[in-house]
């Protein structure tokens, strides 16, 4: 058996998406184009429930970028029949006319523009908070083994940082896609039929700055990856130091923590600059490549008109088009900007997608329904890594409905271990954990755990009031349930000391309460669940003698009429169990009241007369 059955510092290792591709696929660039493509099929997914405001926006995109088309085409009718209108009548009313078409167009484009950036910002913002919330629904469902080998700000950083992107990336994607394809297509349709030896020589600079843009988007891409996992090394630092600032002041390694937060920050700001170094390259080239063009017009439009192989009408819509023509390369720009800032996330977030709970119902799992409380753990063995050695290896024990079931034995011998078997919190490796005869695998996961309760050593309550955090216990629950089980477990008159009473704040983690306090709540909630089976996991070793006493006393009325399993370190906790089962690294070595085990002056003597002489 391990010496060590600490959740935190177990590291169970499971193949990611990435490694079960390769091991099917003995080429690994094929296996990573195969999740490229899964990935990015996943991606336009989203787009799926939002097809119609999707349709409009990119029919509001051709406007824009037809109206952006057609105002050079207008101006180059207006200056070519400029010598025409002299000798019209009515030359200045036509080219009011005119004038006004010019208007209407500025104005579709105008209101095309708008619903594009508004309508298409609400649809990437819809999504953004679809991908959010998928990733901390998919969060709930991932088992106690996975929780154990991450770290809770990297988790962090991807629900939260790694998706602020992704709304800006859904929204402009296929709007500058689409109005930077139709305004380049378009704006070199009218080059091309102006003057083609310009449009060839624009056509010909392209390959240079496609090869260009494509080298610093890789150098981009590399630096920003690594500028999300380094920020979330960052959330990590602050999560840890913040969360403990208690025990960081107590001993004061203020400066410590100080010089960790800074070296973590000074590794983000490196991230930050090598990414800012390969955008700004990239932009400065494509701006001077906008530039070049600009260059090319004039002074091939200039040579084109000393020839007169060109019209001054010509020359101007050749340049307004070039206008039209460089948009796209900031689009383009624009797009490559946000694909690195929001697909990186959004890889981020589909590798924790693709995390899948090694806990989970079976097909065809039962509700587990009229709960007696019988248990029954069968020849089971139980390993936290496939290399590790075993925690537990062989060990049966029966638990009859109602019993009151002390676990003791020294620290590491898997007391926690055996009582997360129960509620599926971990699956055994061998053998079988039974509720009334039901293998706990064959029945739901939510059913099974209804019917469990756990009051744990670690008290974890949430942020708000008392009345909050004991109806977690229970939704439903009346305000005479919830007095009724504060009462039950001691908690009453503490919380009515309270200033507001069951109103009253308690602090994240309740840091407002005392230990025996925020333990007593953590009773009340569970007496309010009214589980039909209650796991007590050492949740007396750290109180002082008054608060143990309180939250003993609390504990024998939870306990009264159903089945109850104490760890404990503190022997004086469970003396008055039904029966008390001593657990050591070879197994199940004693059972028996307290009276019998200490007439046996065995091992269960032994670790009582150590405690006693303490």
């Amino acid at each position: 058996m391990s010496s060590s059955s600490s959740a935190q510092d177990r590291r169970v290792k499971r193949p990611s998406l990435l490694s079960r591709l390769l091991a099917r696929n003995s080429e690994p660039d094929t296996a990573a184009r195969d999740i490229a493509r899964l990935r990015l099929r996943r991606f336009a997914s989203y787009y799926r429930p939002h097809l119609p405001l999707l349709a409009a926006v990119l029919g509001c995109a051709v406007l824009v970028a037809g109206t952006a088309l057609a105002l050079p085409l207008m101006a180059n009718h207006i200056v070519g029949r400029l010598p025409d209108l002299r000798a019209a009548p009515d030359a200045m009313g036509q080219l009011l006319v005119l004038g006004a078409l010019m208007v209407g167009v500025f104005l579709v484009q105008a209101l095309a523009t708008y619903f594009v950036d508004y309508r298409g910002h609400a649809m990437g913002a819809k999504i953004e908070a679809q991908v959010r919330q998928e990733l901390f629904e998919h969060c709930q469902t991932l088992s106690f083994s996975y929780y154990d080998r991450q770290r809770t700000g990297q988790l962090m950083s991807r629900i939260t940082n790694d998706s602020l992107w992704l709304g800006e990336l859904f929204h402009h994607g296929p709007e500058d896609l689409a109005i930077a394809s139709l305004k380049f297509v378009g704006a070199m349709a009218v080059l091309s039929y102006i003057d083609p030896v310009i449009a060839l020589a624009i056509a010909l600079l392209l390959p240079f700055a496609c090869g260009y843009a494509l080298y610093f988007n890789r150098r981009m891409n590399i630096a920003l990856r690594q500028t999300k996992e380094r920020i979330a090394d960052i959330n990590e630092r602050v999560e840890d130091a913040l969360g403990g600032i208690r025990v960081v002041q107590s001993f004061a390694n203020e400066g410590d923590e100080i010089r960790r937060f800074g070296r973590e920050n000074r590794r983000f700001l490196e991230s930050r600059e090598d990414g800012y170094r390969s955008e700004a390259l990239l932009w400065s080239g494509m701006e001077a490549f906008g530039q070049l063009i600009t260059v090319v017009v004039i002074v091939g439009g200039a040579i084109r008109i000393l020839t007169s192989d060109l019209t001054a009408a010509d020359m101007l819509t050749l340049l307004l088009c070039v206008g039209v023509l460089l948009d796209p390369i900031k689009r383009f720009d624009n797009f490559i900007r946000l694909w690195q800032l929001g697909y990186t996330g959004f890889v981020r977030a589909m590798e924790l997608l693709e995390e899948k709970a090694e806990i989970s119902d079976r097909p065809g799992a039962m509700p587990l329904r009229d709960v007696k409380g019988s248990i029954s753990f069968t020849d089971i063995s139980f390993h936290y890594d496939d290399d590790a050695q075993k925690v537990l290896d062989g060990v049966s024990l029966r638990i009859a409905p109602g019993e009151f079931v002390a676990l003791v034995g020294p620290s590491g011998v898997g007391k926690s271990t055996l009582c997360s078997l129960i509620p599926r919190f971990y699956d055994v490796v061998g053998g079988s954990v039974s509720i009334d005869g039901h293998d706990v695998r064959d029945v739901t996961l939510a059913s099974l755990r209804q019917n469990i309760g756990v009051v744990q050593q670690d008290v974890y309550l949430f942020s708000g009031s008392v009345e909050e955090n004991l109806r977690y216990g229970r939704p439903d629950a009346s305000d005479e349930d919830i007095v009724a089980a504060a009462k039950a477990a001691n908690a009453h008159e503490f919380i009515l000391a309270l200033p507001e009473g069951y109103k009253s704040e308690i602090g994240q983690r309740g840091v407002k309460l005392s230990g025996g306090q925020r333990q007593r709540l953590t009773i009340a909630r569970a007496f309010l669940k009214n589980p039909a089976v209650l796991i007590f996991d050492e949740a007396t070793s750290a109180l002082d003698n008054e608060s143990e006493r309180a939250v003993q006393k609390a504990l024998l009325g939870l306990a009264r009429g159903r089945t109850t399993l104490v760890i404990a370190h503190r022997l004086s906790t469970v003396r008055h169990a039904d029966r008390i089962v001593v657990l050591t690294n070879d197994g199940i070595v004693e059972e028996g009241t307290h009276d019998q085990l200490m007439a046996r002056d065995g091992v269960y003597a032994g670790l009582h007369s150590v405690q006693a002489s303490i």
